[in-house]
């Protein structure tokens, strides 16, 4: 007997998890994330009809599809059960679109467990249309932007490109913090240490702090020899010191004790998750974000089945509900002790949350704070189980009392010169109890006291140089765009991984690298669409944006609003924007084969080393382990240059010697079918091109025959169609077609 209950969740793994908590009465199924989405090849959008979007069904989804009418039409009753965020928003409505659901009902849990999933049961709610029309505005913008400015990208840099509201400002930061890195020049500076001994032989150091001078019972400004503001600019001026304090008496001047406490970080965020997860166990955003869900929508525990291990991953809101807290205090009171409950669960420490964070979600807890890894860790993956450790013990320290610290510090005078000694000793771990000193030891000091005097055994000279601002790690990028108010969680790991599937950026050794074609993208966008890529308008629009959900504003005036000047840009664009040549990079090496410099490209599958002469050389670094051309010895029916034998990617074939000036190529005779067969071969027709001298050749393309030069693509003359092969009695003549059009390319996906 069919369930009288349909619950639409989007995974499986969650369908799964969901099943073991309810009984028969209910059938929950899958739809597999989104079941329709804007078409790929058109834009998609009626720009002059309120921008309505043309929804259509996504390619493989018909069979599920199929599935869920059939599951709804035997149901009384269809619960959408899509992520509790805009985009499961949006699923929920385009599904309650396809299975003509008339009154859809809406049930949202933030965990997969059973008492979210009862309580979510017993109050569903109608779909939220304005969580919808944010969803909506979010994606006719970044599909307006993408199918518009991706195409400019093709004609004027390369083909293959694109832009994005985000991606592009997300590339902006990198190049800026590139240039900010070549711009820096290094200065010098001199620090100085002091090894002192008290009587009793117990050794410390103090850092020297400048000159000090005490008019008339007041301590003045701390100056160095020449009347400046402290510091030891160069190797001189720290010898001055150092001959000044080799005869100086050191004494210590004051001493100052008191109790630090360092209180426990907030819980998770998506930005701050992907932060610390980059940090300490090297997961990129988009892996982290993948396994996350993965221990949200349920893990198989052994006998006791599927649990969602913690709270839904998306979310900038640092707030707990209440049983949580209560649950923590419970589990910190039993596993270690009164002391060390603290404020715990008083939700008061830490930066606010951000203007426009979602506060309905909680932060990123775990679901059960008693289901300890130690317990768990059996049924984890490896990467599974290091971060579902890192959410525990942040959740457990975020309700655990602060940790305390005695600090001191002394100041010891040497003459007018002034040294500080510092020193710290942990007295109470608090939540370090939890999260760990992170290899932290004290730094103790002896006891001192003022007036007391040292003695000096060392001093201890150091140069340093300034250092330039380091690049940006996915990590660092993310907590950047965050502060900025640039994007969302949902959209922090799509931005990182998206730059460097694009090859704008690279990382090498953790740190993210602007490439040639990343740099000359960049520098497109800001000259022609600074608004594109400017960072306050960016964060504006993203605020605007936020307010369609909030039922502040309708969601077509804001895509309006944006659209008519970008619009405009876009149009002038088209006539100014120049033709963009993507600089090659030394190698710092020779050609092998002709001597030259080589040089790095960027090419559409990434970076290669090549010849700086080409097309004279075309060396390239890697090709010369393929099987080197071997002339058949024929001449070439167009430029007379032997004939070779190569192998490409479909096999072998042979071709003129002079490629790529000649292009003449045929299949190898005696070759397997197997290889795909090369084009049939230029015939000379025995006359002249009007515009170059050269032969012409007829040729076969994807319309028929036709005649051109054999020079193409140097010159690229055709002949009209009826005068290059006789044509039918009253055929038609074909219109000659731009090159524009001959090279027309599928759309590019907007992003």
């Amino acid at each position: 007997m069919p369930a009288s209950n349909l619950i639409i969740v989007e995974s499986p793994s969650k369908a799964r998890t969901l099943s073991k908590f309810l009984g028969s009465d209910y059938d929950v199924r899958a739809s597999m994330g989104h079941v329709v989405d804007l078409p790929r090849s058109k834009l998609g959008i009626d720009v002059d009809h309120g921008f309505e979007p043309d929804y259509t069904v996504i390619k493989g989804k018909e069979g599920p599809l199929r599935d869920l009418k059939a599951a709804a039409r035997k149901s009384k009753r269809v619960l959408l059960a899509a992520d509790p965020d805009r985009e499961g928003e949006a699923i929920a409505w385009h599904i309650a679109r396809q299975l003509g659901l008339t009154d859809p009902e809406r049930i949202v849990f933030r965990e997969v467990t059973k008492q979210a999933v009862e309580t979510a049961l017993s109050h569903p709610r109608p779909i939220d249309q304005r969580l919808v029309d944010a969803q909506q505005a979010r994606r006719v913008i970044d599909r307006l932007l993408g199918y518009k400015l991706s195409p400019l990208l093709w004609r004027k840099i390369r083909k293959g490109l694109s832009a994005g509201r985000v991606q592009s400002v997300a590339l902006r930061l990198v190049c800026d913090r590139e240039q900010e890195i070549e711009a820096f020049k290094a200065t010098e500076s001199w620090s100085l240490e002091a090894l002192l001994l008290t009587e009793s032989k117990d050794q410390f150091k103090a850092r020297y702090q400048g000159v000090e001078r005490e008019p008339k019972g007041r301590r003045g400004k701390a100056k160095d020899d020449d009347g400046e503001p402290s510091g030891l600019p160069n190797e001189a001026s720290a010898r001055r010191v150092m001959a000044d304090v080799e005869k100086a008496e050191f004494r210590v001047a004051s001493v100052e004790r008191r109790r630090l406490r360092r209180n426990p970080p907030q819980p998770y965020i998506t930005s701050t998750l992907q932060q610390d997860a980059s940090s300490q166990l090297h997961f990129s955003p988009t892996k982290t974000m993948r396994i996350a869900q993965q221990l949200y929508e349920g893990v198989e525990l052994g006998s006791s089945g599927p649990a969602g291990l913690i709270t839904y991953m998306r979310t900038d809101s640092v707030r707990l509900s209440e049983s949580a807290v209560e649950a923590a205090k419970v589990y910190v009171e039993q596993t270690f002790g009164v002391p060390y409950l603290g404020q715990a669960g008083a939700q008061r420490r830490g930066p606010k949350a951000a203007v426009a964070s979602q506060d309905a979600h909680e932060a990123v807890r775990p679901t059960a704070v008693e289901r300890s890894p130690a317990e768990i860790d059996q049924y984890l993956s490896s990467d599974q189980a290091k971060l579902y450790r890192l959410v525990w013990r942040r959740f457990l320290a975020s309700q655990m009392s602060p940790a305390e610290f005695d600090s001191t510090r002394a100041e010891v005078m040497a003459g007018e010169h002034r040294f500080r000694a510092t020193g710290s000793q942990l007295v109470f771990d608090g939540f370090l109890r939890v999260a760990g000193s992170e290899g932290r030891e004290d730094e103790l000091l002896p006891e001192l006291n003022p007036e007391q005097i040292v003695s000096l055994k060392e001093l201890l000279p150091e140069q340093h140089f300034s250092q330039p601002p380091p690049r940006y790690s996915e990590a660092s990028l993310v907590k950047e765009l965050e502060e900025r108010g640039i994007g969302r969680p949902s959209t922090y790991a799509t931005m990182t991984e998206l730059i460097q599937t694009r090859r704008y950026v690279v990382q090498a050794e953790r740190r993210l690298h602007p490439t040639p074609l990343g740099l000359a993208v960049n520098e497109a966008l800001t000259t022609q669409f600074p608004s594109v890529v400017d960072l306050g308008f960016t964060a504006a629009l993203e605020l605007k944006l936020d307010s369609i959900e909030a039922g502040e504003t309708p969601w077509v005036p804001v895509v309006s609003s944006w659209y008519e000047p970008f619009s405009k840009v876009l149009d002038e664009a088209q006539e100014s924007m120049p033709r963009v040549k993507i600089k090659a990079q030394p190698a710092g090496a020779d050609c092998p084969s002709c001597g030259a410099e080589l040089v790095v490209r960027s090419g559409r599958f990434g970076d290669f080393v090549g010849c700086s002469r080409f097309p004279e050389c075309d060396y390239i670094q890697g090709k010369e382990e393929r099987t080197p051309a071997e002339e058949i010895g024929e001449a070439c029916p167009l430029c007379g240059k032997p004939l070779v034998k190569r192998t490409g990617k479909r096999g072998p074939f042979i071709g003129c010697s002079g490629y790529p000036a000649c292009r003449h190529i045929r299949t190898e005779a005696g070759t397997s079918g197997a290889a795909r067969p090369a084009a049939v071969a230029a015939e000379p027709t025995g006359e002249a091109c009007p515009d170059c001298g050269k032969p012409l050749v007829k040729r076969q393309g994807r319309f028929g025959p036709f005649v051109s030069c054999s020079g193409y693509p140097g010159c690229k003359y055709r002949p009209p169609r009826e005068a290059s092969s006789p044509a039918a009695p009253g055929a038609a003549r074909a219109k000659p077609r731009p090159a524009a059009a001959k090279r027309r390319a599928k759309e590019p996906v907007g992003s």
